[in-house]
């Protein structure tokens, strides 16, 4: 008998999330399928250093016409929403800002947190869908001992995308789910060939950039980005200090660095310097052996926990500082009304301001916060 849920997919275009809506539609749920339209990839095209055309890429004009076609092969009504100011507001501004700043950003968990698992929720419910479902490689459980929602890693722990995934609450997890968390990719790509659909989907590549900086090379989207917006570059020039404070050069802008860079430093020295740190109040990059990137600790604001209400004691964990960085172990504590502090058993290479720290016990998804 069908189900008379009604359940609105996010699609991206992409394999993972059209094979989401071809199996709930397989299932008999009622499907409507939501795209949010994010960046009008033409807006920079022709600025200095920019590409004249973008193809293929994330929330493309090309993804919008994908995921359309997919809406009809499944039959199912379908919706483009715009989200392009709120997008530039809470994604595209802040990752400038940050990077002015000295900071290294990270847009995907901004665009969950902001959009994602946030407007288009809101928009799921205006048009009667009692859940949201997406393509991501995570799990979501509920834990009756601790009457909440749990966020776990994908079974693919290549694809797992539960590192993005820290800022979702309480509400936004009781209301979402995660079809393909206890899939691997080659599985994704044999259920869509399987529900019928179409090879330029079920073999389409993953989109690896940034959806709204082409090519990868966010310095020149800054420059681009500030000169659309009729906004003079601030000068962030300063000089390069060795730890103890010694000037050892100069350097263009703090926003061409990121900490545990190596090359383009503009400085030669008779053994390798990395960035150490960025002192965005003095404009300073600090540089120095790449052995000074090691450290025990680190501080985070804007916390979500998930598994837990809160921290009241000091608690084991394991924490990933990037998404490919390896989790290791450390133990997390409540310093702060909105802070916690991290002491890894063992010192850490590269940890980065800007970026998030996500903590784990086990599968499960302790939480996470943002580096200071």
């Amino acid at each position: 008998m069908l189900s008379s849920k009604t359940i609105a997919v996010a699609m991206s275009g992409g394999v993972d999330s059209s094979t989401v809506a071809a199996m709930l539609r397989a299932e008999g749920h009622n499907v409507v399928g939501l795209t949010m339209q994010l960046w009008n990839q033409r807006r920079l095209a022709g600025h200095e250093g920019m590409p004249e055309q973008v193809r293929g890429r994330c929330c493309s004009i090309d993804d919008v016409y994908d995921a359309r076609r997919v809406a009809e092969v499944l039959e199912i009504p379908y919706y483009v929403v715009n989200n392009e100011e709120r997008f530039e507001h809470d994604v595209v501004r802040p990752f400038v800002e940050e990077y002015l700043s000295g900071r290294t950003p990270i847009p995907c968990s901004l665009c969950n947190n902001h959009l994602k698992f946030d407007q288009l929720l809101i928009t799921a419910q205006q048009i009667g869908a009692d859940t949201l479902a997406t393509g991501h490689y995570a799990r979501i459980e509920f834990n009756a001992a601790t009457e909440r929602w749990n966020l776990l890693r994908g079974v693919d722990r290549s694809r797992d995308q539960s590192y993005f995934l820290f800022g979702l609450t309480q509400e936004q997890l009781s209301r979402t789910i995660f079809p393909l968390g206890n899939m691997i990719k080659p599985q994704v790509r044999e259920k869509a060939r399987a529900l019928g659909l179409a090879p330029a989907t079920s073999e389409k590549p993953d989109s690896q950039e940034i959806c709204f900086v082409p090519g990868g090379d966010y310095k020149k989207f800054i420059d681009a980005y500030l000169a659309e917006q009729g906004e003079a570059l601030p000068d962030t020039s300063g000089e390069l200090v060795t730890p103890s404070g010694q000037v050892v050069g100069e350097h263009g802008g703090i926003h061409h660095f990121t900490v545990g860079q190596r090359k383009g430093l503009g400085v030669a020295t008779g053994s390798p310097l990395y960035v150490l740190e960025i002192r965005g109040d003095k404009r300073e990059v600090v540089v120095g052996p790449g052995d000074e990137l090691q450290s025990t600790t680190l501080r985070a604001r804007r916390i979500n926990l998930i598994s837990v209400a809160n921290l009241e004691q000091p608690m084991q964990i394991t924490a990933k500082i990037r998404h490919r960085h390896e989790a290791a172990a450390a133990t997390a504590q409540q310093t702060g009304d909105d802070e916690i502090t991290l002491t890894f058993d063992q010192p850490q290479r590269a940890i980065t301001p800007g970026q998030a720290v996500v903590l784990y016990d086990g599968e499960n998804v302790v939480g996470g916060g943002w580096i200071v």
